[in-house]
């Protein structure tokens, strides 16, 4: 019989599995403590429940609990994991520290199937999605590792969130629960590279957290030569998707812009990107890209950037640069997983 995994149901749908076997209705809450509170990874360690439903739920369930199959630190202090999941697939998870805490960048699918030029994540394609229970275990994982509080998330690391809906839905309920580690909505990031039908859905949901929208071009025929998911969604269905988002949630939007040598650095082109976004209120958030084989893209120079930057901001755009973390350990979303598979090969 296949095992399903445990940590994956959200509070009330282990309720529902829970009653099904019979159990109090205060179990389900106990339980989850011990998963998302305590993170213990083995049912033995549960203490208080009673011996025969420890048995029961050690013959019907699994604790997602990834093992460490590589961990590089960074000149920076930025670490950076290849976990090895239950099924022998690999994903990368990376803790970054900044003056208000730890983040932690994780993946929510082995691979990713939308093909991004500059993106060595995706250039194997996509496995599977990964459940709720282990997007999560990254998080715990990476926190005992370090032995400090994880305070903040972004869904920005392998895979694509909104390709992966209902997990990820299912994984934010989990991990802001109060029943668990409880990280707030508005210490949460998710970046999708734009799947339009996705992002009305998450509308709907009023969520607090920040949508990051990767963006990289403000035109078709530069984004598309970038990024494919364009041919399917144009930038001009894309930013209407972003105004209805603004205009249901009230949140505001941050734009995630990889800044490409010759590519899409031009004066004429940050013009065009404010005209774009004009009136959203949104914040760019300006990336120089780490190197990654295979990929025809460079980064451009610190001075471009600036240059790109002040541009913006006299145009009325509000424009940070992103703090270049862990390039010296291959922090580049998907590298170390691939350079991993390279090394299993006969």
């Amino acid at each position: 019989m296949q095992k399903t995994c445990i940590s994956s149901y959200t509070l009330e749908q282990l309720a529902e599995q829970l009653k099904a076997m019979g159990q109090p209705a205060f179990r389900a809450k106990q339980i989850f403590h011990w998963l998302h509170q305590k993170l213990v990874t083995e049912f033995s360690a549960m203490t208080d429940q009673p011996k025969a439903l420890l048995a029961k739920l050690e013959e019907e369930y699994y604790i997602a609990a990834p093992v460490i199959q590589r961990r590089q630190q960074s000149r920076d202090g930025t670490v950076k994991y290849l976990f090895r999941l239950a099924d022998g697939n690999c994903i990368e998870t990376v803790v970054m520290r900044y003056n208000y805490g730890n983040t932690v960048c994780v993946s929510t699918q082995v691979g990713c199937r939308m093909g991004c030029r500059f993106c060595a994540s995706t250039q194997a394609g996509r496995v599977r999605n990964l459940e709720a229970g282990e997007i999560a275990a990254e998080i715990y994982a990476a926190q005992k590792d370090i032995g400090e509080r994880i305070s903040h998330i972004v869904l920005m690391g392998i895979g694509e969130p909104l390709d992966n809906f209902d997990n990820v839905m299912d994984f934010l309920t989990i991990i802001s629960s109060p029943e668990g580690v409880n990280i707030g909505m508005r210490n949460i990031s998710l970046s999708t590279c734009g799947i339009v039908p996705q992002i009305d859905r998450l509308a709907e949901k009023k969520l607090q957290l920040t949508l990051s929208i990767s963006l990289h071009a403000p035109n078709n025929a530069m984004r598309s030569q970038m990024m494919p998911v364009n041919d399917a969604y144009p930038v001009e269905e894309l930013i209407a998707a972003c105004r209805r988002y603004q205009k249901v949630t009230g949140r505001r939007i941050s734009f995630e812009y990889s800044m490409v040598r010759g590519v899409n650095d031009s004066p004429a082109t940050a013009k065009e990107l404010a005209k774009l976004i004009r009136g959203m209120g949104a914040h760019v958030n300006l990336i120089p890209i780490n190197p990654v084989d295979g990929s025809p893209y460079s980064a451009t120079d610190a001075e471009n950037v600036k240059r790109f930057q002040n541009m913006l901001t006299e145009l009325g755009v509000n424009a940070t640069v992103r703090r270049r973390l862990g390039s010296d350990i291959s922090a580049a979303c998907g590298q170390l997983r691939r350079e991993a598979a390279k090394e299993e090969q006969p």
